[in-house]
């Protein structure tokens, strides 16, 4: 059993199949995460990704007792148990943040996601976590349209859950290259407008460049971060977001493109927060 560090997001570090502990750096605690795409598969390839042997694709269909039972197995070794010794968790964040849907791919993937998050709730709330807490699911948004998906949001909502909408770029060549997403500006612009409707939306931007002559796009370009922000400005006209979370890249990616993306600085997010904060939304680094 290894130490649980800020890099160290091994999804099978508690040895379940559906659950895993995270020290999360933007937290600033332990993140719960519930992985819904064991398969490691995503419908998009974000060139930043960590997931090894990520493939195109969907969840698998999920066993819903088996959830239940890692779910309120785990839950009982935090609160109850020895977990914070075993994995060496530093004192300060002996605290569950937030239960997190996410995972080695797009969790809204998943056949029955409004069933699996009425399940999750249940099981969350039964066992009484004695500190403030958040819900969490962090998705690329591009199945924001689908009634199921909607109907998991409007579940998430009742208990003041929140949606980290992946946003990288705000144009079609950018998210191309950055996310290997077939999703139109329009469509995606359309299913932030959902998110925000159904659900407090946070958008989640990772913020890179590609090396000279390896290719276009990526945050690190004037460009790019012009159309980010008539994309948001346009956005928050029609409803209210909660803020932009701005990171950059904390791990090595395992995707093919690794050797040609460049990192921002902590000068260069803070930087583009400026710009973001001039269209009044709030920004936070990390």
């Amino acid at each position: 059993m290894s130490r649980l560090s800020v890099k160290n997001h091994d999804r099978d570090a508690a040895g379940y199949k559906y659950i895993y502990p995270v020290n999360s750096r933007r937290s600033g605690g332990l993140s719960i995460g519930i992985n819904f795409n064991t398969n490691n598969a995503c419908n998009w390839r974000c060139v930043y990704c960590q997931v090894p042997d990520l493939t195109i694709g969907a969840a698998p269909e999920l066993d819903f007792e088996l959830l239940a039972i890692e779910l309120t197995d785990f839950l009982q070794d935090v609160l109850h148990g020895t977990f914070y010794q075993r994995f060496e968790i530093e004192s300060d964040r002996r605290v569950i943040k937030d239960i997190a849907i996410s995972g080695n791919g797009e969790p809204t993937s998943v056949d029955d996601f409004s069933k699996a998050i009425a399940l999750i709730t249940q099981i969350v709330e039964q066992a009484n976590i004695p500190h403030p807490f958040q819900y969490v699911l962090i998705t690329n948004g591009s199945l924001m349209h689908k009634p199921d998906v909607q109907a998991g949001l409007q579940v998430f909502n009742q208990y003041q859950g929140q949606v980290w909408y992946k946003l990288d770029s705000g144009t079609d060549v950018g998210r191309e290259a950055v996310n290997h997403a077939g999703l139109s500006l329009l469509k995606q612009r359309e299913n932030l407008i959902i998110s925000a409707k159904l659900c407090s939306t946070w958008v989640q931007t990772c913020v890179l460049g590609f090396k000279p002559g390896k290719g276009q796009g990526g945050l690190l370009e004037a460009l790019e971060q012009q159309a980010y922000l008539s994309l948001l400005a346009e956005v928050i006209e029609q409803v209210p977001l909660q803020g932009v979370m701005l990171y950059s890249l904390a791990r090595p990616s395992l995707q093919p493109e690794a050797s040609t993306i460049t990192t921002a600085t902590l000068q260069q997010l803070n930087d583009f927060a400026e710009s973001i904060r001039e269209i009044d939304l709030l920004v936070t680094v990390s």
